[in-house]
């Protein structure tokens, strides 16, 4: 188990703004993740294997993608016993995000407030970083990595920019995940629609075929999308989903919804809300989705898991893996662990 409780680090982190709370931890863990000191923040790993979309997960508990947006900190974040991990969202070219302040801290709720807008140091670092992160997949370690647009690119040339993602990242990927959900990037939630959808997933699935041929192996692919879609719709995504091939989908992503946390400081602030107030809707789209997709397509599920029994709420609505973010700023390191038993427990 972790040597260091997140009870002694949290005041301290959350002492500081929230995006300088962040650059400080990912710089600690980037410069101590192959040393000694990892020992700080390590866990063993729980034994529950299943396999999805052709891989061998060694357990259903995953980070999502968001925190390590640049790759660096693989084998860090791999340490706390996860049994997969995504990283990015990584766009083509650089570009730094939204203005600042850009991360808000809803205590009270338990939740973030986030309207970063896919910083990112761009495809060549993130798949150099990438490169050299080996020590998470050597022991059996899934990577999952996050392809977005640059919000430069014109929404009309949206799949130009995510064809130069899957092109980048597919030699290095174990699955790739199409991040077209965020609400900081401006218009890349009308990709969600019918016809935007059906040609970027068809634009997709034809290059995921060339680079199988020459790579000789296909990588699955996963569709992020957000929650506050309707019913309609997330059975529209759903078909367009299965008519593609693809192989499952994560939901969900953050929400611009207010209601669950209307009063608090920072409530109004625009951008995407993450943490407890998102279990619910993220639930709500699960069982949806498993609904209209029927029991072989996975489902990843994420949004509002703080404990054992918010990840076993997922499973419960219909998810076949779980991740999480914001529970492990609230909760530390330990949540891995106590989500993976809880979800290993409900086979016994």
């Amino acid at each position: 188990m972790a040597l260091v409780p997140y009870a002694l680090t949290r005041p301290f982190l959350f002492g500081v703004d929230a995006e300088r709370a962040h650059d400080l931890t990912l710089a600690a863990l980037a410069s101590l993740q192959n040393t000694p000191a990892r020992c700080l923040w390590s866990a063993p790993r729980v034994a529950d294997p299943v396999r999805v979309a052709g891989l061998r997960f060694a357990n259903r508990i995953g980070l999502a993608a968001g925190l390590d947006k640049n790759g660096r900190c693989i084998d860090a974040l791999g340490a706390m016993g996860f049994g997969f991990i995504e990283v990015g969202t990584v766009t083509p070219r650089p570009q730094p995000g939204n203005a600042r302040p850009r991360l808000f801290r809803l205590p009270e709720a338990e939740a973030l407030i986030n309207r970063m807008g896919f910083n990112n140091d761009g495809l060549a670092a993130f798949v150099a970083n990438v490169a050299r992160s080996r020590r998470f997949r050597a022991g059996g370690g899934i990577l999952g990595l996050n392809i977005g647009k640059n919000a430069a690119t014109p929404i009309a040339q949206a799949a130009d920019d995510y064809l130069l993602g899957l092109e980048g990242v597919y030699a290095h990927a174990d699955y790739v995940s199409v991040n077209i959900s965020s609400p900081n990037t401006k218009n890349l939630r009308t990709l969600q629609s019918d016809q935007a959808l059906d040609a970027l997933l068809g634009a997709l699935g034809e290059r995921r075929t060339a680079l199988a041929e020459r790579h000789g192996r296909v990588v699955p692919m996963f569709l992020k999308i957000a929650p506050d879609l309707d019913d309609a719709q997330l059975d529209l995504v759903a078909a367009t989903l299965l008519r593609h091939g693809i192989d499952g989908v994560i939901a969900t992503n953050t929400t611009v919804a207010r209601d669950a946390v209307q009063g608090l400081a920072h409530a109004d602030e625009s951008g995407g809300l993450s943490g407890r107030p998102l279990a619910a809707a993220s639930n709500r789209v699960i069982g949806r989705l498993r609904t209209a997709l029927g029991p072989a397509v996975p489902i990843i599920g994420v949004g509002g898991v703080l404990s054992g029994a918010d990840a076993r709420a997922k499973i419960d609505a219909g998810a076949t893996l779980v991740q999480l973010y914001t529970g492990l700023i609230y909760k530390g390191p330990a949540l891995v662990r106590e989500a993976a038993l809880a979800l290993r427990d409900m086979r016994r």
